[in-house]
This record gives C-alpha cells, sequence and structure tokens, in this order.
C-alpha cells in the first residue's frame, strides 16, 4: 500500500473550527449550570443582606423678592442691585459643615434610635413607641449602646454593658466638650417608668411615651448618643444641583431611614430660609435703629424748641408774625429744607466716591439710606459696578491671573469705575451750584429780615428752626414707618417648590434586578473565560480528530483504559473491550503491509514522543494478540535504557539483548517462554552505559535476521523517539511503525517529531494509535473513537474502547468532564 502522502502542517489549533469549539463549550454545560446557580445565590444573599438605602429630594426656588410698596428710591431694603450669585451661595451654604450641623442640632440627629435586625442594627428613627428627652447641659454617655426593654404599657427596663477594658466618654451637646468617664460596675440595669426623670452619672434624661406608636410587649430597642462631628461627616453626601437655565436647587439625600431623610431635607430648608431671611433684613433692622436714634434725637430738638418759642411768646408778649414776617418765613422754610436736602446729598456723594477709590471689592457698595438719588445714571453705574465686581470673584476663582477673561473684566471694571467717579464728580458739581444758589437766595430773604423788629425776628428764627426740625421729624417718622413695613413685609428669597416626602418610594440600593441580572452574565461569562483559556492554553491530545488536524499519519486505532491488575489486558480479560480494541488493531495493521511480505516474517516497531504515554503496554498487548491468533510471535525489549516488560511476565531481566549484542549470549540463550501460548520474550537485559552504540551495531541487525527465520511476528519495544535517537536506528529493521500517543497527556508539539521524520521520508509506513482511552462528552466529538476507529479514519474500524461508567456529581466535578 502506498503511504506517500501530501504533507501538509496545520499550525492553527483546533479553535479556529468554530463548530468544533461551540461543541467544546457546550459540553461544559454542566459548569455554566453551576456556576450561574451559584451567582445567582450569592446575588440573593447580597440582596437581602445588603442594607437598603432610599432616596429622596425637595425641591426649592431661589428668587431674590423686593417688596412691591416700595420704588427703588424709597425702599429702605434698597440696594444696588446688579446679578446676584445666589443660586450658588444656596447651593453651597445646604452642603457646608455648619448648616449641617446647625440643622442636627434642631432635629436631634445626633441620637440614634437602633433595633437589632437580621444582619445589623437596624435605624428606627420614628419607629420606636418612645423617644428620649436630653437635659440640656448636662454630660451623657457618648458612643454606648443604651438598651430599652420595655416591660408594659407603663415602664420599661434600661441596661448598659460596660466593658472594663473600653475607654468611655461623657459629651456636653450645649458646650461641645467631653470629658472621661469611669463605671462602677460591669453593667448597670434597672427599671423606669415612662416619663420619669432618670438622673444617673452617665446619663440624665427622660424616656417619653410615644402618643401615635403603640407598645408592644417585650420589644427591645437601643439609643446610642454620637458626637456631632461624626453625625455631621454621615451628611456629607448631600447634593444641591442646581437645575440648569433655572433659580431652582433640587436638594437630595440618601439613607437607611426614609423618615430621617424627609426631616432633614424638609428641616435643611427650613433653617437656611430662616438664616437668609434674617441676613435679608438685617441691613433694614439696622437702618430702623439708625432711624429710631435719629428720630428720638429729633423728637427732643423739637420739643425743646416748642418749649423755648413759648417762653420767648409769653416773655415779649409776641405771639404771630407780621404779613411781612408771614412772607420771610414761608421762603425761608423752603429754602431751608431744600439746603439741607443738598446737604445730605453732597454727604453721601462724598462717602461714595471715597469707598470707590478707596476699595477694589465693589460687591458691596454701600446704599443711601435716607436719602433718595434722583440721577439715574448713578444707580444703573453703580449695579453695573456690583455686577462686575461680583463676575471678577467668580472668574479669579476659576481661572489663573492672566486669563484673557479675566483682564477684560478688570478693563471693564476699571472703565465704569472712572466714569462712575467722573459722573459723581459732575453731579457733586451740580449739587453745590444749587447748594449755593439756594443760600444766595436765602441771603436775600435774610436781609428782609433784618429790617423787622427784633422780638419779631427772634421769633421768626424760632419757627424757621421749628419748621425745619419738624418736617425732619415727619420725614424720619415715615422712614421708620418705611423700615417696620418692610422688616414685617419682607419674604425669604427661598421658596419651596416640592418638599421631601415619603410616598412608599422603594429603595435604590441594593438593586435587585440588576445584581441578579450582573450574577447571570457573570454566571455565563466567568466559566466561559475559564472554558476558553483553558482550551487556549490547553496543549494535550485529547481525541483523534485532534491528531488528524495536526499530522497526516493515519490514525491505527485507539486502546481505551486499562482495567487489568498489569499490563497483560488481553491475556487476563480476552472479553473486556481493551481486548477487542487490539483485535481490531491486528486487522487494521495487515494493511500497512506490502503484498511482497504478505507471507514472510514481519517486523513491529513500537514508539513513542515521551515516556509515559504506554508503548510497553501496546507492545506487550500487540504481541500477545498475534500470539493469540495463532501467530508464532517473539516481544523484544530494546528499551535498553529503562527496561519494563519482564515485570508483566513474572520473569528476570538478568539476562537480555544487551548480552547478545555484546557477544556474551548466543540468540537461545537469550529467548524466555513466556506463559502466552506461541509468545517468547527477549528482555532488555543490564542497563548498558553506551546503549545507542549497541543499537547500531551488526549484532543488531544480525539478531532481526535470526529472529525473522523462526517467529511470524518480531515486535520491537523501543524507547521514545522524542527523547533519544535509538528508535530511529532500528527503523531500518522495521516493516510498520506504531507511533503511541495517550488522551490527555500527549502534547500536540511533540507530533513535529514524527511530522519531520514522515515528511523526510525517515519514517514509512508508520500509523498512529491513541492509547487510554475514554469517550468524554467534554469534547464534543469521540463517537467514531468509541468503538476502535481504524485505519485511514475508520474504513477499517472494528474494535471496542472502554467506557467508564460516573455518576453524576462524579461527572459534574470531573475536571476532565
Amino acid at each position: 500500500m502506498d503511504n506517500k502522502f501530501s504533507f501538509s502542517e496545520h499550525t492553527s489549533e483546533h479553535i479556529s473550527d468554530i463548530k468544533d469549539y461551540l461543541f467544546r463549550i457546550i459540553a461544559n454545560w454542566k459548569w455554566f449550570v453551576f456556576a450561574i446557580l451559584l451567582a445567582l445565590a450569592i446575588a440573593y444573599y447580597f440582596n437581602i443582606s445588603s442594607e437598603k438605602i432610599y432616596g429622596l429630594s425637595t425641591t426649592i426656588a431661589v428668587k431674590e423678592k423686593q417688596n412691591p410698596l416700595f420704588s427703588t428710591g424709597t425702599n429702605i431694603a434698597f440696594n444696588w442691585g446688579g446679578v446676584s450669585d445666589k443660586v450658588e451661595s444656596i447651593r453651597k451654604a445646604l452642603t457646608s459643615r455648619s448648616h449641617n450641623e446647625n440643622v442636627i442640632k434642631e432635629l436631634g440627629f445626633y441620637i440614634d434610635y437602633l433595633k437589632d435586625g437580621r444582619f445589623r442594627m437596624e435605624d428606627v428613627y420614628k419607629e420606636t413607641p418612645f423617644e428620649i428627652k436630653l437635659q440640656p447641659n448636662q454630660n451623657q454617655l457618648l458612643n454606648t449602646l443604651v438598651k430599652i426593654e420595655i416591660i408594659d404599657e407603663n415602664n420599661f427596663n434600661l441596661s448598659v454593658d460596660f466593658d472594663a477594658e473600653k475607654k468611655y466618654n461623657l459629651i456636653n451637646y450645649k458646650s461641645e466638650t467631653t470629658e472621661r468617664f469611669i463605671p462602677d460596675n460591669g453593667s448597670f440595669s434597672k427599671s423606669y417608668a415612662f416619663d420619669e426623670y432618670i438622673n444617673l452619672p452617665f446619663l440624665k434624661a427622660q424616656i417619653l411615651k410615644s402618643d401615635l406608636i403603640k407598645i408592644g410587649i417585650a420589644n427591645i430597642f437601643y439609643i446610642k448618643l454620637n458626637s456631632l462631628n461624626s453625625v455631621t461627616s454621615n451628611y456629607k453626601n448631600i447634593r444641591a444641583k442646581g437645575l440648569s437655565g433655572t433659580s431652582l436647587i433640587e436638594l437630595s439625600l440618601t439613607g437607611s431611614n426614609k423618615n430621617r431623610i424627609v426631616d432633614f431635607l424638609n428641616k435643611t430648608v427650613e433653617v437656611l430660609s430662616e438664616v437668609e431671611l434674617d441676613q435679608k433684613t438685617n441691613y433694614a433692622r439696622s437702618t430702623k435703629e439708625f432711624i429710631d436714634a435719629q428720630f428720638k434725637n429729633t423728637s427732643d430738638t423739637l420739643k425743646l424748641i416748642e418749649t423755648n418759642i413759648e417762653k420767648f411768646k409769653q416773655q415779649n408778649s409776641i405771639y404771630d408774625l407780621s404779613a411781612q414776617g408771614g412772607e420771610i418765613f414761608s421762603q425761608t422754610t423752603g429754602l431751608d429744607k431744600l439746603q439741607k436736602q443738598f446737604t445730605d446729598r453732597i454727604e453721601y456723594f462724598e462717602n461714595l466716591e471715597s469707598y470707590i477709590k478707596n476699595n477694589t471689592n465693589f460687591s458691596k457698595i454701600p446704599a443711601p439710606a435716607i436719602i433718595n438719588i434722583e440721577d439715574g445714571s448713578i444707580s444703573a453705574m453703580v449695579g453695573e459696578l456690583t455686577k462686575l465686581s461680583i463676575e471678577n470673584e467668580k472668574l479669579s476663582k476659576e481661572v489663573t491671573p492672566n486669563h484673557p477673561s479675566l483682564k477684560l473684566n478688570n478693563d471693564e471694571i476699571e472703565t465704569t469705575r472712572n466714569v462712575l467717579l467722573e459722573n459723581l464728580s459732575s453731579l457733586k458739581k451740580a449739587t453745590l451750584v444749587s447748594l449755593k444758589n439756594s443760600r444766595e437766595r436765602l441771603n436775600t430773604y435774610n436781609y428782609q429780615l433784618n429790617k423787622l423788629p427784633n422780638k419779631e425776628q427772634k421769633l421768626l428764627n424760632y419757627q424757621r428752626k421749628y419748621s425745619l426740625t419738624e418736617s425732619n421729624y415727619v420725614f424720619l417718622m415715615q422712614k421708620r414707618y418705611e423700615a417696620d413695613i418692610a422688616i414685617a413685609a419682607s419674604v425669604s428669597d427661598i421658596s419651596v417648590l416640592d418638599s421631601a416626602k415619603d410616598t412608599g418610594q422603594g429603595s435604590i440600593l441594593p438593586r435587585i434586578s440588576f445584581n441578579y441580572m450582573i450574577a447571570l452574565l457573570l454566571g455565563v461569562i466567568l466559566p466561559l473565560f475559564v472554558v476558553i483559556a483553558k482550551e487556549i492554553l490547553d496543549n494535550k491530545i485529547h481525541t483523534a480528530e485532534d491528531i488528524e488536524k495536526l499530522t497526516p499519519i493515519p490514525v491505527l486505532g485507539v486502546i481505551g483504559k486499562n482495567t487489568a491488575s498489569n499490563n497483560l489486558a488481553v491475556f487476563l480479560k480476552p472479553k473486556s473491550m481493551v481486548a477487542e480494541s487490539f483485535r481490531a488493531l491486528r486487522s487494521n495493521i495487515q494493511f500497512l503491509f506490502d503484498r511482497k511480505i504478505k507471507d514472510r516474517s514481519k517486523t513491529i516497531l513500537v514508539t513513542s514522543s515521551v515516556g509515559g504515554e504506554g508503548k510497553t503496554f501496546i507492545s506487550i498487548n500487540m504481541a500477545t494478540v498475534f500470539a493469540l491468533g495463532g501467530k508464532k510471535t517473539i516481544l523484544v525489549g530494546l528499551d535498553l535504557r529503562k527496561p519494563k516488560i519482564f515485570g508483566d511476565f513474572d520473569i528476570t531481566n538478568d539476562i537480555g539483548v544487551v548480552n547478545y549484542l555484546i557477544g556474551e549470549k548466543n540468540i537461545s540463550e537469550v529467548i524466555k517462554k513466556s506463559k502466552i501460548p506461541n509468545l517468547d520474550i527477549i528482555t532488555s537485559g543490564p542497563v548498558p552505559p553506551n546503549p545507542s552504540e549497541l543499537l547500531i551495531s551488526t549484532a543488531t541487525e544480525e539478531l532481526i535476521t535470526k529472529l525473522k527465520e523462526d517467529y511470524d511476528y518480531i515486535i520491537l519495544d523501543t524507547p521514545p523517539i522524542g527523547l533519544v535517537s535509538d528508535a530511529l536506528e532500528l527503523l531500518k529493521y522495521t516493516d510498520a511503525t506504531i507511533f503511541v500517543l495517550r488522551q490527555d497527556y500527549s502534547q500536540k508539539g511533540m507530533l513535529k517529531i514524527i511530522n519531520d521524520k514522515h515528511k523526510n521520508d525517515s519514517v514509512s509506513k508508520v500509523s498512529i494509535v491513541l492509547n487510554d482511552f475514554k469517550i468524554k462528552s467534554r469534547y464534543g466529538y469521540g463517537y467514531g473513537y468509541g468503538y476502535g476507529h481504524g485505519y485511514s479514519s475508520g474504513k477499517y474500524s472494528n474494535g471496542y474502547t472502554e467506557v467508564e461508567k460516573k455518576s453524576f456529581l462524579k461527572k459534574l466535578f470531573d475536571k476532565n468532564s
């Protein structure tokens, strides 16, 4: 038979075959099922054991609200205007530590109400049938559980377990100070009635019975007092998000107790609203205090002038002014009021001019308190300067000093500042001119006044002072009234659009469905990665298909797993599947021989890539099956380095091939009979120092030639071809070569050795036998080889393999299943 193959070496692994690859993955379905069930079980435990976290929010609007009863000139709470960063300021304030600390103090959130849960201590704020009321300015036990066990409707037991090795502290929430506390006993326990005052060295409080929640029998709760700093840090996750394009802020908070979240969100808005309103009316209150002081002085002055006028009239017997005096009085009184108004304006202009010249921050330019500014350009420019100054503060925090936008802003500030100073200067000059004109007109009337009688002049001057003071008195009274209305009518710039409320929202954590989905994905992906990695890194031969993809050398057959006590599987269990496999192999091997040697003695060489692949097992049973078939057979052990075959036949290895090759014994002396009919044995004999030299000697050829004269089949058990070259030297004496591979043991790379020899015609009539084979669902295939796949992919298939039966659990956890 012509064994010249057209050699085509495949360097790619079997994973290139997508169908085969999918079969290999699907064959590991048990691991996928196991991994998915395990992942889902872990997800289930995580879902039920994780603390439930809820998320609630409230939405507020931030808009500056002015009292519509006043114009910008008369409103006592008027400021110069311009854009405000109030939304950003409010947002920062809501997340500030000091603000949150005030909210915690208001709510008493430094007190924890707890109870034992399935996996942890659970927060039961507003779910207890009682609440604790701490006595103010007293020392209380810090960071220690106080157990409250309800006895009946009116009584409870309070207990604390003290650890002798633990340090305890007492805290005073008013002074925010702590001090050391050393308990007298290891534990404390005492019964109290609800609402009874508890006076202990470590606790001074009352446990007040709640009217909203009914007391249950044998309910056990715990109270724990925490430091303000630690509680405040727990609320640093509060988020205040400004909604783009609006003056709205969404305030959100997460936690394990919805009641606590609702109270905190609503209280934080309430506290900030009160603080903001207080700051907003602070200017009006300060102005009112100033007006009140001025009003009192003016009132006292008015009374004094009135008393002086009455005395003057009585002492000088003059009660009314003459017609000329009345005319002078009416003209000078108007001029006096106008002159006072001009003087006040000039004073304010000078103060404003001084502030602008001496300051660089114009975000808080002082507004007029009790004067009216008629020129609208001043208000407009001051508003623009305030706006630019606020923008400058923002940019300074965001960009470097040399940034173009900041430089442009600074230039605009400087330009506006200079224009404002010029306008102030012009306005002040114009007011001075008006003041000068009013004084000149007043001098004219003063000249006419000097023509009146002396008594009438004095009376007129008294009445002028009285009229001016009275006018100022009325003006201050009006401004005080405006200030009172401004304070009373002022409302907070913060309004609640959507308050926080528990409407039955579900928890946001753990995300149950998401966790199950992740568990399902991991249950599929992780074993898939393991299978893929195992397949990629796997360099072992598992099936005959693997061999066919790696070499053109045909697979002669497969041999099942040996279950006999030694290597004499065919002899000891002649009806086993392994024995049938060797009989199939005996039939298939006949097709390896040429017709010209059909009736002559045949030499078969058995080798492998490395040790441990079962070449000795194949050699022994090949020889056995030929011998039992009536053929005179001899098994020759030519593995001179590691002799093996003698042990299975219960013979010694004292004399063997080595003795013949060195001329110490003749051929009849080294041949030994076996217990198997028609089978003789030549063991290898003592291990020589030069095995290769002995095998290439002419004595080896003589030995083979003489054996062919007496035996039908000569089976040569040789060393591994991948380790030493001894077997290569013997190929010239053989009619057929069997290359043994072992399932799950032989490496794919070792086939390159026999491939190279076959390609170079160094080895002819070579076939492969897959040893120690068992069918495994992991590889999907193997069906053709389950019953002794024969020569040329099953064309001469007649043998059987042994299929090992396993329980389900053993299959599941078998690493090769």
